[in-house]
């Protein structure tokens, strides 16, 4: 597909998230083979054809990066029964519906999913898929990516652990770990790109410590490095979640982990909400990265992840929204607001900025991610750049750029991914959203059904 030159003009702020954390006013950036070619004042149209987009009214900040979804799950919003439940009991209650999936409803739900991340300014969203009933495969959702124009990190997950060896999810939905292990060589031979401004690169992505055996977490962790991608689980979410590590295992989360190989710059853990002092300082050390879902750990009454300590420590963080069956929502910008907020409410109102939020949703994710050619303005770095028009009632009044993630707006005006208008004026440019909403309300109705 052609990649226009593009030249975005006269934006009132551009945060770049570069390495001096550059903040600009009324300037420029030129766009050319998806990759920002300049940034600066007054710069010229370079040639007839180069398509103009006026930013005036705008704050323009980099694509914002989602290191943690289950995008099936947008298909199951506030099922009764597990609204008002834990981590737990909120699983066990989904479990049997999610066993009704196919591919028609892993490809809709996810392209409902990354077209309401868009929407939220999202260019580069993970996904975390750990159950394939009834056919369903992971270029399900890979395929839906690729059709709206976002750039993405599929992660092959897996369960192996059902109910009648211990584990948490029923049996019907495990799979025999040789399996897993195979299909995890086929979607990475299938699909992994590890060149820069890749759109597609797969992970490796067992899916907790209470639902696949000690030896399916140190064997993917070989085959993972074997093949130069990266890993990818929850750990330490709640609770329970320890409690069980210290029953089965002798150990807490974080020593579970480092024991079976996954530390490391290749590694992104979800949640660690309960991560204790020890446990943070080997993430420090290691350079594991650490995926924030701050609003479904509220949701979940997981508790408030210790992020300002992480930070402090120099754990790379990112945000995630989680998966909509335990957020209800998959809007980054909302998300990066309740980190704040979360911050302050456990430690202080001087403990996270709203610039430290926004630089948490782009170039600290993009940096969780492996992509230090994402989530940062500047020349040589990927052209996904999110325009947000701050001329509405939300920032009426506002006195500063960063009060994006303060008072909004929470939906973007324009998203360019690759160079690619995936957003326009605020709407989903490159497939017919309506219709797909409507397959999405007809399959829900199908499972309520």
């Amino acid at each position: 597909m052609t990649k226009p030159d593009i030249l975005i003009r006269h934006a009132d702020h551009i945060l770049t998230m570069d390495d001096e954390r550059c903040a600009l006013r009324g300037a420029d950036i030129l766009i050319r083979g998806g990759v920002i070619a300049a940034i600066g004042d007054g710069l010229a149209v370079p040639h007839q054809g180069v398509e103009v987009v006026n930013a005036a009214g705008c704050v323009v900040t980099p694509g914002l990066v989602n290191t943690h979804h289950h995008l099936y799950q947008s298909l199951t919003r506030a099922v009764p029964g597990g609204q008002d439940a834990l981590l737990f009991g909120w699983l066990r209650t989904l479990y049997p519906i999610w066993a009704r999936f196919g591919p028609e409803e892993m490809r809709v739900s996810a392209l409902t999913g990354l077209a309401e991340l868009a929407l939220s300014g999202c260019s580069l969203s993970s996904d975390h898929l750990y159950l394939y009933p009834n056919g369903a495969r992971l270029e399900d959702t890979i395929h839906a990516a690729a059709e709206l124009g976002l750039r993405f990190h599929p992660t092959r997950g897996a369960m192996s652990i059902g109910q009648s060896k211990g584990g948490l999810p029923p049996d019907a939905l495990v799979e025999r770990e040789e399996h897993i292990l195979n299909d995890c060589i086929r979607v990475i031979d299938a699909f992994h790109d590890a060149a820069e401004g890749s759109m597609c690169r797969v992970g490796v992505a067992p899916c907790s410590p209470f639902s696949v055996s000690r030896e399916l977490m140190r064997d993917a962790a070989a085959l993972a490095r074997d093949k130069g991608v990266m890993l990818h689980t929850h750990l330490a979410e709640n609770d329970e979640d320890v409690a069980y590590s210290l029953a089965q295992f002798g150990c807490r989360p974080g020593q579970y982990a480092e024991d079976l190989g996954w530390t490391g710059a290749d590694v992104w853990h979800a949640h660690c909400v309960k991560l204790d002092g020890a446990e943070i300082d080997l993430f420090a050390r290691t350079r594991t990265g650490v995926a924030h879902c701050p609003c479904s750990n509220c949701r979940l009454g997981s508790g408030i992840a210790p992020v300002r300590a992480m930070r402090d420590a120099g754990v790379p963080v990112g945000l995630g929204v989680d998966g909509s069956a335990s957020n209800d929502s998959g809007n980054l910008m909302l998300e990066a607001r309740q980190a704040m907020l979360l911050q302050r409410v456990a430690q202080g109102a001087d403990k996270m900025s709203a610039r430290e939020a926004l630089e948490i949703a782009t170039r600290g994710g993009a940096d969780v991610l492996g992509r230090p050619d994402c989530g940062r303005l500047a020349v040589g770095k990927r052209a996904d750049i999110a325009v947000w028009d701050v001329s509405g009632v939300e920032s009426a009044g506002s006195w500063d750029a960063a009060a994006l993630v303060l008072a909004g707006p929470t939906r973007v005006r324009d998203l360019l991914v690759e160079g690619r208008q995936v957003v326009r004026d605020g709407q989903i440019a490159t497939l017919d959203l309506p219709r797909v909403l409507e397959e999405q309300r007809r399959l829900a109705r199908r499972l309520a059904g």
